[in-house]
């Protein structure tokens, strides 16, 4: 795939997904040489091929895309293996909720019924025409008439990732 450059001149970098099917075409060879020019260093002896190519598809993608941060590296630094379904559901899920935890200042805007409804989080609660609240439920609930989940209701929390999870335990 050609990319043009601001320069004017082009650029023969192969997309993410090029890059990938390319590994798929390769032999255990193949992987090892292709290993070697994205870490610079040799791969370990005892590695499979699927997990070789597995390897070296994440890292072209965090190479492109960016890594993960700091934080969830983290937690997956503190992940062991014995962990339960439902010992890692809950690591999952505290982590989750501190990372969509409302800063002051922030501002959530939904269209309702045609009309934009702008909603400010503030220390105490959440500020809307002129009344403040201390859930997005009960905020939901006074700009529609019928209970919601606040969260839902802002798109803070998507009702597929729930299904899922509840899927899963």
């Amino acid at each position: 795939m050609l990319e043009k450059r601001h320069s004017g001149r082009t650029s023969t970098k192969t997309s993410i997904g090029d890059e990938i099917a390319h590994l798929r075409g390769l032999d255990l060879k193949g992987l090892r040489s292709r290993w070697q020019s994205v870490f610079q260093r040799p791969p370990p002896d005892h590695l499979p091929r699927h997990l070789m190519f597995a390897i070296i598809a994440y890292r072209i993608q965090a190479d492109r895309l960016g890594d993960l941060d700091h934080e969830t590296g983290q937690v997956l630094d503190r992940t062991d293996a014995k962990d339960t379904g439902a010992k890692m559901s809950a690591r999952l899920v505290s982590f989750d909720q501190k990372r969509t935890e409302l800063t002051p200042g922030t501002v959530l805007v939904r269209e309702w019924d045609r009309r934009s409804q702008r909603v400010m989080v503030i220390a105490d609660g959440f500020a809307w025409n002129g009344q403040t609240y201390d859930s997005l439920s009960k905020l939901a609930f006074a700009i529609t008439g019928t209970k919601w989940n606040g969260p839902r209701f802002f798109g803070l929390r998507d009702k597929e990732d729930r299904l899922d999870a509840k899927a899963r335990s």
